[in-house]
């Protein structure tokens, strides 16, 4: 090819993913990523319309194309306004396996660093690989402790659910 004919080769540049607050007309795509996931306890449609007017400052949405494609909801527990709680962290099917839960969440972090928040704190079920990688990635990159130990048992569940491991990380530095 001639540098003439290199310029005028349309090229493919993927679509720019934005991390933002997210909107209360994000709430039912927040539900349905959830529901896909397959993984996650599917909270009721109504908390997610909750997490996006109510917790804005403390959750993140990932779009590409004008699309919610992920989401991290939190809240800074009151007891411990230090802390950030990790509510959920989803990501879209076809966006998985491309750093964007990691993306949301130190963007996240950097945001309400800010204001003070230098603990996460989040629950995993033992058998969720994929969080516990995310979580022990997110404390890697940072330079943080991270521990573990269980919050609840199977038996503190109603419905048969596994155990809930709380992760601490902390403290939170610069990613």
């Amino acid at each position: 090819m001639t540098p003439t004919e290199t310029r005028a080769t349309p090229t493919t540049v993927p679509d720019a993913v934005e991390l933002r607050k997210p909107q209360i007309s994000d709430g039912v795509r927040l539900w349905e990523i959830a529901k896909d996931s397959q993984v996650l306890d599917l909270n009721s449609s109504y908390s997610y319309l909750l997490w996006c007017r109510d917790f804005q400052d403390t959750s993140i949405v990932a779009t590409t194309a004008g699309r919610v494609a992920g989401f991290v909801t939190g809240y800074v527990r009151p007891e411990a306004p230090n802390t950030l709680f990790v509510w959920q962290v989803a990501v879209d099917a076809d966006q998985r396996g491309q750093g964007l839960a990691g993306r949301m969440l130190n963007t996240l972090l950097d945001r309400l660093a800010l204001q003070g928040v230098w603990n996460l704190e989040t629950t995993i079920s033992p058998d969720n690989t994929a969080s516990i990688a995310l979580f022990t990635s997110v404390a890697g990159r940072r330079g943080c402790t991270i521990t573990q130990r269980t919050l609840f048992a199977p038996n503190d569940f109603p419905d048969g659910h596994a155990a809930e491991d709380l992760y601490t990380i902390s403290p939170l530095h610069a990613s």
